[in-house]
Protein backbone atom coordinates (compact mmCIF):
# COMPACT_ATOMS: atom_id res chain seq x y z
CA UNK A 1 0.00 0.00 0.00
CA UNK A 2 1.26 3.99 -0.85
CA UNK A 3 0.15 6.70 0.68
CA UNK A 4 0.97 9.75 -0.14
CA UNK A 5 0.94 13.36 1.85
CA UNK A 6 0.31 16.68 -0.70
CA UNK A 7 1.09 20.31 0.33
CA UNK A 8 1.84 23.73 -0.10
CA UNK A 9 5.19 24.48 1.44
CA UNK A 10 4.65 24.81 5.44
CA UNK A 11 1.56 22.98 5.18
CA UNK A 12 2.70 19.93 7.79
CA UNK A 13 3.47 17.16 5.05
CA UNK A 14 6.53 16.11 6.78
CA UNK A 15 5.10 16.02 10.28
CA UNK A 16 2.05 14.35 9.35
CA UNK A 17 3.94 11.71 7.40
CA UNK A 18 6.07 11.02 10.61
CA UNK A 19 3.17 10.80 12.73
CA UNK A 20 1.39 8.72 10.68
CA UNK A 21 4.53 5.99 9.51
CA UNK A 22 4.88 5.80 13.70
CA UNK A 23 1.27 4.95 14.21
CA UNK A 24 0.27 2.85 11.20
CA UNK A 25 3.70 1.18 11.57
CA UNK A 26 4.49 2.42 7.77
CA UNK A 27 7.93 2.85 6.36
CA UNK A 28 8.21 6.75 5.68
CA UNK A 29 9.71 8.19 2.40
CA UNK A 30 10.75 12.28 3.04
CA UNK A 31 11.54 14.42 0.43
CA UNK A 32 15.33 15.41 0.07
CA UNK A 33 15.56 18.58 1.74
CA UNK A 34 18.85 17.89 3.72
CA UNK A 35 20.79 16.25 0.91
CA UNK A 36 19.28 18.90 -2.07
CA UNK A 37 22.34 20.36 -3.25
CA UNK A 38 20.41 23.24 -5.21
CA UNK A 39 17.93 24.42 -3.05
CA UNK A 40 19.80 27.02 -0.93
CA UNK A 41 21.40 28.23 -4.44
CA UNK A 42 17.40 28.27 -5.66
CA UNK A 43 15.81 30.46 -3.22
CA UNK A 44 18.68 33.07 -3.98
CA UNK A 45 19.09 33.12 -7.50
CA UNK A 46 15.85 31.26 -8.86
CA UNK A 47 16.65 31.89 -12.28
CA UNK A 48 19.40 30.20 -12.55
CA UNK A 49 18.67 27.38 -10.56
CA UNK A 50 15.01 26.53 -11.43
CA UNK A 51 15.80 24.18 -13.76
CA UNK A 52 18.30 22.25 -12.50
CA UNK A 53 16.41 22.11 -8.87
CA UNK A 54 13.30 20.61 -10.54
CA UNK A 55 15.29 17.73 -12.48
CA UNK A 56 17.04 17.33 -8.94
CA UNK A 57 13.79 16.55 -7.35
CA UNK A 58 12.27 14.72 -10.08
CA UNK A 59 15.04 12.42 -10.27
CA UNK A 60 14.66 12.09 -6.27
CA UNK A 61 11.12 11.34 -6.32
CA UNK A 62 11.17 8.79 -9.80
CA UNK A 63 13.91 6.53 -8.18
CA UNK A 64 11.48 6.75 -4.54
CA UNK A 65 8.34 5.38 -6.74
CA UNK A 66 10.34 2.81 -7.92
CA UNK A 67 11.87 2.02 -4.25
CA UNK A 68 8.38 1.76 -3.05
CA UNK A 69 7.10 -0.65 -5.79
CA UNK A 70 9.76 -2.78 -5.71
CA UNK A 71 9.86 -3.31 -1.71
CA UNK A 72 6.14 -4.16 -1.42
CA UNK A 73 5.93 -2.49 1.71
CA UNK A 74 3.24 -0.63 3.31
CA UNK A 75 4.75 3.31 2.80
CA UNK A 76 3.95 6.92 3.25
CA UNK A 77 5.52 9.77 1.05
CA UNK A 78 6.40 12.71 2.10
CA UNK A 79 5.23 14.72 -1.52
CA UNK A 80 4.33 13.27 -4.64
CA UNK A 81 6.39 13.23 -8.37
CA UNK A 82 2.85 14.95 -9.33
CA UNK A 83 3.21 18.19 -7.13
CA UNK A 84 6.88 18.95 -9.38
CA UNK A 85 5.28 18.15 -12.46
CA UNK A 86 2.20 20.50 -11.79
CA UNK A 87 2.83 22.92 -9.72
CA UNK A 88 6.32 23.82 -8.86
CA UNK A 89 7.56 23.64 -12.65
CA UNK A 90 4.72 25.30 -14.40
CA UNK A 91 4.73 28.01 -11.74
CA UNK A 92 8.11 28.98 -12.35
CA UNK A 93 7.56 29.13 -15.96
CA UNK A 94 4.89 31.16 -15.42
CA UNK A 95 6.99 34.03 -13.53
CA UNK A 96 10.02 34.11 -15.86
CA UNK A 97 11.85 31.78 -13.75
CA UNK A 98 12.38 28.73 -16.28
CA UNK A 99 13.02 29.27 -19.88
CA UNK A 100 10.10 27.94 -22.28
CA UNK A 101 13.18 25.44 -23.63
CA UNK A 102 13.96 24.33 -20.01
CA UNK A 103 10.07 23.78 -18.98
CA UNK A 104 9.66 22.02 -22.23
CA UNK A 105 12.38 19.09 -21.85
CA UNK A 106 11.38 19.01 -17.66
CA UNK A 107 7.88 18.43 -19.06
CA UNK A 108 8.69 16.23 -21.47
CA UNK A 109 10.61 14.04 -19.16
CA UNK A 110 7.77 13.85 -16.75
CA UNK A 111 5.82 12.94 -19.09
CA UNK A 112 8.07 9.99 -20.08
CA UNK A 113 8.47 8.96 -16.13
CA UNK A 114 4.32 8.93 -15.61
CA UNK A 115 4.00 6.06 -18.21
CA UNK A 116 5.96 4.09 -15.83
CA UNK A 117 5.01 4.71 -12.42
CA UNK A 118 1.59 3.99 -10.31
CA UNK A 119 -0.50 7.08 -8.47
CA UNK A 120 -0.69 6.48 -4.75
CA UNK A 121 -3.68 4.36 -3.52
CA UNK A 122 -4.20 7.11 -1.26
CA UNK A 123 -3.28 10.81 -1.38
CA UNK A 124 -3.76 13.30 1.41
CA UNK A 125 -4.08 16.37 0.13
CA UNK A 126 -3.19 19.38 3.25
CA UNK A 127 -5.32 22.49 2.59
CA UNK A 128 -3.84 25.54 4.27
CA UNK A 129 -4.17 29.17 4.06
CA UNK A 130 -1.45 31.69 3.54
CA UNK A 131 -1.10 32.96 7.20
CA UNK A 132 -1.02 29.81 8.38
CA UNK A 133 1.98 28.58 5.53
CA UNK A 134 3.81 31.96 6.72
CA UNK A 135 3.28 31.22 10.26
CA UNK A 136 4.64 27.25 9.80
CA UNK A 137 7.56 28.30 7.86
CA UNK A 138 8.69 30.85 10.52
CA UNK A 139 8.30 28.88 13.11
CA UNK A 140 10.86 25.84 11.51
CA UNK A 141 13.02 28.69 10.63
CA UNK A 142 14.77 27.09 8.03
CA UNK A 143 17.07 29.83 6.52
CA UNK A 144 16.72 29.38 2.94
CA UNK A 145 12.91 29.61 3.20
CA UNK A 146 13.60 33.29 4.77
CA UNK A 147 12.99 34.62 1.17
CA UNK A 148 9.86 32.55 0.46
CA UNK A 149 7.95 35.61 -0.66
CA UNK A 150 3.88 35.67 0.07
CA UNK A 151 3.21 36.11 -3.80
CA UNK A 152 5.15 32.97 -4.40
CA UNK A 153 2.97 30.92 -1.54
CA UNK A 154 0.14 32.03 -3.07
CA UNK A 155 0.70 31.06 -6.52
CA UNK A 156 1.52 27.80 -5.56
CA UNK A 157 -1.61 27.72 -3.67
CA UNK A 158 -3.67 28.39 -6.56
CA UNK A 159 -2.40 25.55 -8.69
CA UNK A 160 -2.60 23.33 -5.27
CA UNK A 161 -6.24 23.87 -5.41
CA UNK A 162 -6.53 23.37 -8.97
CA UNK A 163 -4.59 20.30 -9.32
CA UNK A 164 -6.26 18.32 -6.72
CA UNK A 165 -9.65 19.83 -8.09
CA UNK A 166 -8.97 17.56 -11.03
CA UNK A 167 -7.24 14.79 -9.34
CA UNK A 168 -8.80 11.35 -11.01
CA UNK A 169 -5.60 9.27 -10.27
CA UNK A 170 -6.99 7.30 -6.97
CA UNK A 171 -8.83 7.92 -3.82
CA UNK A 172 -8.28 11.92 -2.43
CA UNK A 173 -8.71 12.75 1.30
CA UNK A 174 -8.62 16.58 1.82
CA UNK A 175 -7.93 17.54 5.34
CA UNK A 176 -8.16 21.41 6.64
CA UNK A 177 -4.67 21.97 8.74
CA UNK A 178 -5.63 25.47 9.53
CA UNK A 179 -7.37 25.22 12.54
CA UNK A 180 -5.50 21.63 13.53
CA UNK A 181 -2.75 20.69 15.96
CA UNK A 182 -2.33 17.05 15.43
CA UNK A 183 1.11 17.93 16.94
CA UNK A 184 -0.02 18.61 20.15
CA UNK A 185 -3.90 18.15 20.23
CA UNK A 186 -4.14 14.24 20.04
CA UNK A 187 -7.60 15.32 19.66
CA UNK A 188 -7.05 16.72 16.46
CA UNK A 189 -4.56 13.79 15.28
CA UNK A 190 -7.02 11.18 16.04
CA UNK A 191 -10.22 13.37 14.06
CA UNK A 192 -7.22 12.36 11.16
CA UNK A 193 -6.92 9.16 12.08
CA UNK A 194 -10.62 8.49 11.86
CA UNK A 195 -10.50 10.07 8.48
CA UNK A 196 -7.45 7.95 7.25
CA UNK A 197 -9.08 4.70 8.53
CA UNK A 198 -12.28 4.65 6.61
CA UNK A 199 -10.30 5.58 3.29
CA UNK A 200 -7.70 2.67 4.17
CA UNK A 201 -10.85 0.46 5.08
CA UNK A 202 -12.52 1.07 1.60
CA UNK A 203 -10.10 0.49 -0.07
CA UNK A 204 -9.88 -3.20 0.72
Amino acid sequence: MHIAVAGNIGAGKTTLTRLLSKHYKWEAHYEDVVENPYLDDFYNQMERWSFNLQIYFLNSRYRQILQIKESGKEIIQDRTIYEDAHIFAPNLHAMGLMTNRDFQNYSSLFDLMETLVDPPDLLIYLRSSIPNLVKQIHKRGREYENTISIDYLSRLNERYEAWIHGYEKGNLLIIDVDDLDFVDNPEDLGSILNKIDAQINGLF
